[in-house]
């Protein structure tokens, strides 16, 4: 038995024209139903509200603005699920909407309960139906495409594969459509991408393109979770383990999920600049961050929010959770924790960042 994250792109799911294609979201429906009576747990991150809210709308195409958007996702969302209910019940399988913002995966308590929510509903053999939360999401919220959701959701589902469907096959050496370009089967690292322009080499359509979808097999197979990126028409063939597609093997191993959250689905609300030595303990030692290494303040922030750590020629070499609030920490620049308690008092015998609580993001 195997835990599956299917992605499916808004492309993979509609007509020339934008709307939904009944036959297509059937398909797909059937392989992860097959795969679900197989006995793996399958969770869908499905595009497509937008779509699906066009014909309602009377819209002959996606609309441009953000407010038009939220208000076909708005109505596209429960006739998208409404499809999906529909054709799964056929199947003997019952689906749950999940829509997430943000926020569910970039605050500690939302992180926790979306986590809980998604294990109770694979206990109770429920197929979850996963989108991002399009009707009240703004532009500054915004994960902006579902296969960085994917890769986060696989995460916090602990997935053994996430599968990312498009409208090619998997990856190329060049554009599917050029002479010579072949299909690359297997990627072991960054290593074997080198050399191929990924702005270039798969699908214009929708919202991510090649682009996020190698940067989501980057963070799924970080974090221990390979990856298979091929068309939705061989859905059932990746969910089968039939080798299509392109294969990302893993190059983590799985981390927490409060550190994977800290690396790629945190939004950081300032920055704290450190010196040479803070680096050092930080990228060398593994040390908590103090506040005798910190040489500045950028933004505004709270305890408790994530940040990023900078080094002194401006490369972000870290993410932590902030102990102090922004107005605190400048009067506790470049002193030691001593000094500080001796006239401030034992609250404040803390860390800037702790090192439980911060991710290395690179060396220095």
């Amino acid at each position: 038995m195997s835990r599956i994250v299917v992605k499916v792109g808004s492309s993979s799911l509609t007509t020339d024209d934008g709307h939904i294609d009944p036959e297509r979201l059937s398909r797909l429906v059937d392989a992860v139903a097959a795969a679900r009576h197989r006995g793996d747990d399958v969770v869908l991150v499905s595009s497509g509200a937008i779509a699906a809210g066009l014909g309602p709308l009377g819209l002959p195409e996606r609309p441009s603005d953000l407010a038009t958007q939220q208000a076909a996702a708005s109505v596209g969302q429960g006739a998208l699920m409404a499809q999906y209910s529909d054709r799964f019940a056929r199947l003997g399988l019952t689906v749950g909407q999940v829509l997430l913002t943000v926020d569910d995966v970039t605050r500690r308590g939302h992180y926790r309960n979306a986590h809980q929510t998604f294990a109770k509903l694979l206990e109770l053999g429920i197929v979850p139906i996963v989108n991002e939360n399009d009707t009240v999401a703004t532009s500054e919220i915004r994960f902006g495409d579902n296969d960085r959701l994917a890769a986060l959701v696989a995460h916090l589902v602990h997935a053994d594969l996430l599968v990312l469907l498009s409208d090619v096959d998997g990856l190329y050496t060049a554009h599917p459509s050029e002479p010579g370009s072949r299909l690359i089967a297997t990627v072991a690292g960054d290593a074997d991408l080198d050399g191929i322009d990924i702005a270039r080499v798969g699908s214009a359509v929708g919202t991510g393109g090649m682009v996020t979808k190698v940067e989501a097999a980057r963070i799924a197979t970080a974090a221990g979770i390979p990856v298979v990126l091929t068309s939705a028409a061989n859905a059932a063939g990746a969910l089968e383990h039939q080798g299509v597609g392109t294969r990302f093997e893993s190059t983590g191993k799985r981390r927490s999920s409060r550190l994977l959250w800290l690396a790629h689905a945190s939004q950081t609300k300032g920055a704290v600049l450190l010196d040479d030595g803070a680096v050092r303990a930080l990228t060398e030692r593994g040390a908590s961050l103090l506040a005798a290494g910190v040489t500045g303040v950028e933004g505004t922030f709270s305890a408790g929010d994530p940040i990023d750590l900078v080094s002194p020629v401006g490369t972000v070499i870290a993410r932590g959770l902030v102990n102090f609030d922004s107005a605190e920490l400048p009067a506790l620049l470049g002193r030691s924790t001593v000094d500080i308690v001796a006239e401030l008092g034992p609250d404040y015998d803390r860390e800037v960042v702790h090192r439980d609580d911060l991710t290395v993001l690179l060396g220095r």
